[in-house]
């Protein structure tokens, strides 16, 4: 992963913000925005960035204040085994009904 210069983010997770200007993205405004991109649509040298950088109780705390929205269900169940997030609180999560239309948006 290219190194990032300044207030920067690396190559790999600008090229995830197709939809905005990633070079205005900055760490400290933009954490919580980089941190949802990154753990729903990020490859694993990203992932491996964003964990390094914000540490592994601030992706809880974001898992925890989105519950788990952007997220699919195995990626959530991934995070729940490495986060220690209880399985009660990911299984009514996963059961919202909001989130069952969205999750089975492509079943027949």
């Amino acid at each position: 992963m290219k190194s990032p210069r300044g207030g920067e983010l690396p190559e790999s997770i600008q090229q995830l913000f197709w939809d905005q200007d990633p070079r205005a993205l900055r760490w400290g405004r933009d954490r919580q925005a980089i941190i949802g991109r990154v753990l729903s649509a990020g490859s694993w040298d990203s992932v491996s960035w964003v964990r390094r950088r914000a540490g592994d109780e601030a992706l809880r705390d974001w898992i925890e204040a989105s519950r788990g929205r952007g997220l699919s269900p195995r990626q959530l169940r991934y995070w729940q085994l490495i986060l220690g997030i209880p399985a009660r609180r990911v299984n009514a999560w996963l059961r919202d009904d909001a989130r069952q239309v969205w999750d089975h948006r492509t079943s027949t």
